[in-house]
């Protein structure tokens, strides 16, 4: 196999998902490539040291820009706060690294567009982790659908809820709450967990022409994490939008880190004229699908346990029945980004496709402000 030598820039969460991919990608998937743990990049030596001997790289840099210099970096995994993106980005794509970058993939569609320039000019291969594309039962969906069994579509819906910044005590900034500065995150649940709705729904629905939206702030002054002093709140702690589609169909969407009850609740419908499908992150394994088709007496809702063989992904699991979980995504993302560099073939979300989501929460935050529809 050829060595993918990956140089990491961040080490949270995300950190720990994309580097269980890199490990695990060429065991259960037959690609020329194999990710090559090179280099894990923090500020912090002590804390890159200690993510760098535990996950298995071979080595640690304190500046990113030292990464970007080395010539036995391959590809640069950008896994940091947003407003990092577009400098790390550009100047990776300079250094002919290939780029792969969390969501979203800048603070706003400006900056998303000149790092499309840049790795547009380089030529290198680029990618934005919207994993929940390649969990199996999403793909199923996305193969049924283009196969035309729900028709023509009418109704797009979908949520993500969450409820861990309801208490006020909660601090904005520093490493662990980064996502609640704006200065950081660019926006608040629209461009952390919206995003990934909008993705998922653009991929499987296609475009959206415009939308009317509303957000709130419910906490609007928090302690800063290392100041220590009282700040307002900018971001939008809450927010739901109404949409049309280029299809034809309408789209309702919702997020909000104050429902009580919800730790990551991923919901989305789609309805058809023939069919229709739901999904539940909760019971990430499962499609719902209701066929008018079938006939009137055994006709309902039937629940498709995807872990299937010729379902997809999931021929190269375990035996049917036995289902596979969220780290999974992201394994599938790896391997088909290394499928991607075999045949020189463009990777789907790039850099290009993101901007795509860029430009719709941009238009949502837009028409929040100004209480206008937006076109997108």
């Amino acid at each position: 196999m050829k060595p993918l030598n990956i140089g990491m820039i961040g080490y949270g969460f995300m950190g720990k998902a994309h580097t269980n991919a890199y490990k695990q990608a060429n065991n259960f998937f037959d690609c020329e490539y194999k990710p090559v743990l090179k280099a894990l990049c923090a500020r912090n030596r002590d804390k890159a040291e200690g993510f760098a001997k535990n996950w298995g790289y071979e080595s640690i840099e304190t500046d990113w820009r030292a990464l970007l210099k080395r010539d036995d970096i391959d590809a640069v995994d950008i896994c940091t706060p947003n407003n990092l993106h577009k400098e790390i980005a550009i100047e990776a794509a300079k250094a002919g690294k290939m780029i792969l970058c969390e969501k979203p993939l800048a603070m706003n569609t400006a900056e998303g567009e000149e790092m499309c320039e840049a790795v547009e000019a380089a030529g290198v291969p680029n990618m934005v982790w919207y994993n929940y594309r390649r969990v199996p039962a999403v793909s199923l969906a996305k193969q049924l659908i283009d196969e035309g069994r729900l028709g023509k579509i009418f109704h797009y819906r979908a949520n993500f809820l969450q409820d861990w910044t309801i208490n006020a005590d909660v601090p904005v900034g520093g490493a662990a709450t980064w996502r609640l500065d704006a200065e950081a995150a660019g926006s608040g649940v629209t461009g952390d967990l919206l995003a990934h709705c909008i993705d998922t729904a653009l991929w499987l629905n296609g475009g959206i022409k415009d939308v009317t939206a509303m957000t709130e702030t419910f906490v609007k002054e928090r302690t800063h994490a290392d100041t220590g002093e009282k700040i307002p709140v900018t971001i939008d702690d809450a927010c739901s939008f109404l949409c049309h589609f280029n299809n034809g169909s309408l789209g309702l969407f919702e997020s909000t880190r104050y429902a009580r009850g919800h730790k990551a609740l991923y919901t989305l419908e789609i309805n058809g004229e023939k069919a229709s499908l739901r999904w539940d992150l909760h019971d990430l394994h499962r499609l719902e699908y209701f066929d008018h088709a079938d006939d009137s007496i055994v006709r309902g809702w039937r629940s498709i346990h995807v872990s299937d063989g010729d379902q997809p992904y999931m021929g190269n699991w375990w035996v049917p029945g036995l289902q596979i979980g969220y780290e999974h995504s992201f394994i599938h993302q790896v391997a088909d980004f290394l499928k991607s560099l075999e045949s020189d073939a463009p990777f789907s979300p790039n850099f290009r496709d993101a901007l795509e989501t860029q430009k719709v929460c941009d238009a949502v935050l837009a028409s929040a402000k100004q209480r206008v529809w937006k076109d997108v």
